[in-house]
């Protein structure tokens, strides 16, 4: 890995892919199909996508029973427990409406209602990724929303993966299409025969389920628009090399457009973990896509102290961030920007990927700076409630009717006069 000792320009290489012209155009036609014959369109684009005709492309009982059926029942326990580590971490999120009242009769508040319907991307084909089922689906039950549908790219023999199955199952999804794509999007953004229409999408996809995201935001709300995946591990001199590389590599073989980031005070620890990653890499089965990660986008930099390492650390704003250092504790409460947070030796960042709780969608790109990971909130909406007493309007409507009136809007202000016209 490189080695960089001048820290002034460090930085995150993104690796952002935004589409080009011709893809932006392809999505767009796509998205106009579906929504013009709807069924038909989205049969048409996954017979030429994904190379399978599906007359019927939702998921049938029968189909889920033969995913359990398939699965080794102690992996059926794994994805069960993990869910169950999920779901009670999002319970902790939620939140419930409040209201306050003043001696005049003034009533303020806020009504939380869940989302109507959620409709939650999964991605398939040659993967298979159960978590991601899990983390997008049980934040939005938590929140209350009632129905949940799921789509996902069927293989070639025009079936999704016992694995994925069996986690919408224990996760408590009812409507499962294989579908993905662009067409997909549309589908749950605009409603077909078959499909109906929802009120948000989530979930990961390919630079064609993005940009489809993009052009169905404001008619939907998604998400984010997620970038590949990043790891920044901030360490001192007293760390295991062979455990750092390891954590390094863990996001390095998602995507070759992932980033893996070392920021240390020990240049004896920079060297040591740059040896340990080309070691291990030799023997990794993804060692072509984590290598060309680590060419193109690794870096270790060494700085003076900790302290100049956390202004490193909240300047790259990274997905998720590993802490190991003496005190991980005080450490962390000085990081400002980070989408997850990791500490001690014995939080590995595949802990929060697959089954502590905390949900593993996470802000990239620099976007930690601002946004959140994916949470309960994300599914539920908000209603100011207000309520003024007779009191408490003939106490404040003059002020109301100055404040519209600077405005130039004389109507507001003459509605709230009116109730006081004693002429009337």
């Amino acid at each position: 890995m490189k080695i960089i000792r001048d820290i002034s320009g460090a930085s995150i290489k993104r690796s952002v892919d935004s589409g080009t012209e011709e893809q932006r155009r392809a999505v767009q036609g796509i998205i106009s199909a579906v929504k013009k014959d709807g069924d038909k369109a989205v049969r048409g684009y996954t017979e030429t996508f994904d190379g399978v005709h599906l007359e019927n492309y939702k998921v049938s009982e029968r189909e889920i029973e033969e995913a359990f059926s398939s699965l080794d029942p102690e992996m059926i326990a794994i994805i069960e427990e993990a869910a169950d580590n999920i779901r009670d971490f999002h319970a902790q999120q939620k939140r419930s409406s409040w209201f306050t009242t003043d001696e005049d009769g003034t009533m303020l508040g806020q009504k939380l209602t869940p989302l109507d319907s959620v409709g939650v991307y999964v991605p398939g084909g040659t993967a298979a990724y159960p978590s991601s089922v899990l983390m997008n689906v049980l934040p939005a039950k938590v929140a209350g929303v009632k129905r949940i549908t799921m789509v996902s790219p069927p293989g070639k023999d025009g079936t999704l993966s016992p694995g994925v199955l069996v986690a919408a199952k224990v996760a408590g999804v009812e409507e499962i299409f294989k579908v993905g794509g662009a067409q997909a999007v549309a589908a749950l953004a605009y409603g077909t025969e078959s499909i109906a229409p929802v009120d948000k999408i989530t979930g990961p996809g390919n630079i064609y389920v993005a940009l489809a995201k993009r052009e169905v935001f404001g008619d939907v709300d998604i998400d984010m628009i997620a970038g590949p995946s990043e790891i920044v591990i901030l360490a001192d001199g007293n760390q295991r090399a062979d455990e750092i590389a390891a954590d390094l590599l863990s996001q390095a073989e998602h995507d070759a457009l992932a980033s893996a980031v070392l920021v240390t005070s020990s240049a004896a620890l920079a060297e040591e973990v740059s040896a340990e990653v080309e070691r291990q890499l030799a023997t990794l089965p993804r060692e072509e896509i984590a290598r060309q990660s680590i060419t193109d986008f690794g870096a270790i930099y060494v700085t003076g102290d900790i302290e100049e390492g956390i202004d490193v650390v909240n300047k790259l704003a990274a997905e998720h961030v590993e802490i190991l250092t003496e005190k991980p504790f005080e450490t962390m409460a000085k990081i400002r920007h980070a989408g997850a947070i990791f500490l001690g030796r014995f939080s590995s960042e595949p802990v929060g990927d697959y089954f502590a709780g905390p949900n593993h969608v996470l802000p990239t790109n620099g976007t930690a700076r601002f946004s959140s990971p994916l949470n309960v909130d994300e599914f539920m909406k908000k209603t100011s409630v207000i309520s003024y007493s007779e009191t408490a309007l003939e106490k404040n409507y003059g002020k109301i009717a100055k404040l519209a009136r600077l405005e130039g809007l004389e109507a507001h202000a003459r509605a709230v006069e009116i109730r006081f016209d004693k002429e009337k």
